[in-house]
């Protein structure tokens, strides 16, 4: 799992390719798992042009995307949202599936999906065969993020070096860890577009470099 967050990076721009059958069967049944999981609606739409203007010659930052997942929930799941989310991102990238976290750069009144009642939609994740692998985001250092220390256990430093590699809106990683002996808190640094969202996806990343479950977290 290290060796994926570490070849995933966002990609906007994709080929033609149609996502492939048994990839599209392994992506629902993890979307499955998710939403029972984490009592979200998180949705896969494949081969649709309209969200994100496929049919043009590009939209925004993005080109050729018609395929992505809709992340739905009831309000108050800003966290739960980020942290399935990219659990499905990496999942995607297992599969070899590029991907991008999308807030605004797509028509969200043509995106499709069903939203039931008392259900509003956090945002959407492009995904497709890139025409690139995409680049590494420029990080910030582990002290700049976390009270890290020298003689600290090494579970601690790789889990937050794997959070470090977690997408976060328009690269901010406005978070900060704290450790208590076996325990991690981490919470949000300032102000920010997305901050909860991003602290799902942060909590993901370091649970997976750091080799903890959620108990970690106080």
């Amino acid at each position: 799992m290290i060796e994926i967050i570490k070849l995933r990076h966002s990609v906007r721009c994709f080929t033609d390719k149609p996502l492939e059958s048994e990839t599209v069967r392994l992506l629902q049944q993890e979307i499955k798992k998710c939403n029972k999981e984490s009592g979200l609606h998180i949705q896969l739409i494949t081969n649709e042009p309209e969200a994100f203007q496929a049919e043009k010659p590009s939209y925004g930052q993005f080109k050729g995307c018609r395929n992505y997942l809709i992340i739905i929930g009831t309000k108050g799941k800003d966290t739960e949202a980020g942290y399935y989310g990219e659990r499905i991102v990496l999942k995607a990238q297992e599969l070899g599936i590029n991907s991008c976290w999308v807030a605004l750069t797509y028509k969200k009144n043509k995106a499709k999906g069903i939203i039931d009642p008392g259900e509003k939609l956090y945002l959407v994740i492009a995904l497709g065969y890139g025409k690139t692998n995409g680049s590494a985001h420029k990080s910030k250092s582990i002290t700049d993020v976390s009270d890290y220390k020298t003689d600290d256990p090494d579970w601690y430093k790789s889990g937050i070096e794997a959070a470090l590699l977690a997408p976060t809106a328009v690269n901010q990683q406005k978070f900060r860890f704290e450790r208590n002996g076996e325990k991690v808190r981490l919470r949000i640094t300032g102000i920010g577009f997305y901050t909860k969202i991003d602290l799902g996806i942060v909590k993901y990343h370091f649970e997976i470099g750091s080799r903890k479950d959620g108990s970690v977290w106080y």
